[in-house]
């Protein structure tokens, strides 16, 4: 009986010796990109929520922003400030408004703007740009009478948004530290400086004499703020994300990078 039971219990033991050294001889299974089975130690933590998952990748963007804690309680004001009167103003001016004459006011401030989007154009060497601008001026000046109407658009010159922040970037002027102006937005210590700039310049050439009577006429100015507003389509809030500063702050610098390199 014992022979038996011995022979079966040496049988077991080879075939199991073997099993193992059948698994010792596969080949390891290496993936295209050089890797060998990645999934297999990769782990998964079920307690992350959208929060954490935003909150470890914002933390990688390293904006400098040295005042964040006076630039957030600006965003915060720039909030509420757009929620209980801007946007109100911006609905009550569309919904009081035609159509057609909206589109007529954004035309006619957006050919002023082609007056500092032309300078910058010419400052940053950018030939083809600057001629493109200056078609738009006289196109849409004489046939547009005096922009309320767009043609050079319809003509295939369509607007180029150029100012000195970018024409300071452009000679590698650095951003400097981030800024959430009050009302105005995202900017950093150069683009502040070019939005002085370009508003003394657009002062200066006193295109269509419009800056020398909107010193009498303010509703000018406001009318232009409004139409700005109008015409922008960000809203506060519209990320319905806690980390929405940080996001706009990241977008706001590099969409910056790139109108300085186009």
């Amino acid at each position: 009986m014992a022979k038996p039971l011995l022979f079966l219990a040496a049988l077991l033991c080879a075939g199991y010796a073997n099993a193992d050294n059948s698994k010792a001889n596969t080949p390891t299974v290496v993936d295209p990109d050089g890797f060998t089975e990645p999934l297999t130690k990769l782990k998964f933590n079920p307690g992350l929520d959208q929060r954490e998952f935003e909150r470890s990748t914002l933390s990688a963007l390293n904006i400098y922003d040295p005042l964040e804690s006076w630039n957030r309680r600006v965003y915060h004001f720039n909030y509420r400030f757009d929620q209980w009167v801007f946007l109100p103003v911006v609905d009550g001016y569309r919904y009081i408004t035609p159509s057609f004459l909206r589109t007529g006011v954004s035309n006619f401030f957006n050919n002023l703007g082609d007056v500092p989007n032309l300078m910058n154009s010419l400052l940053q060497l950018k030939g083809q740009r600057s001629l493109e601008t200056t078609g738009r001026l006289l196109l849409n000046t004489t046939i547009g009478i005096a922009g309320l109407w767009d043609p050079a658009t319809s003509m295939g010159l369509p607007r180029q948004n150029e100012d000195f922040g970018q024409t300071l970037g452009f000679y590698g002027v650095p951003g400097g530290a981030y800024l959430m102006l009050p009302i105005l937005g995202p900017s950093n210590l150069r683009d502040t400086g070019g939005l002085v700039v370009d508003y003394t310049a657009e002062s200066a050439v006193n295109f269509l004499n419009v800056s020398e009577v909107s010193e009498n006429h303010p509703e000018i100015l406001i009318l232009r703020g409004i139409d700005k507003r109008y015409q922008t389509r960000f809203r506060y809030g519209q990320t319905n994300s806690p980390f929405e500063y940080e996001k706009v702050r990241y977008v706001y610098s590099e969409a910056r990078k790139l109108q300085i390199a186009e």
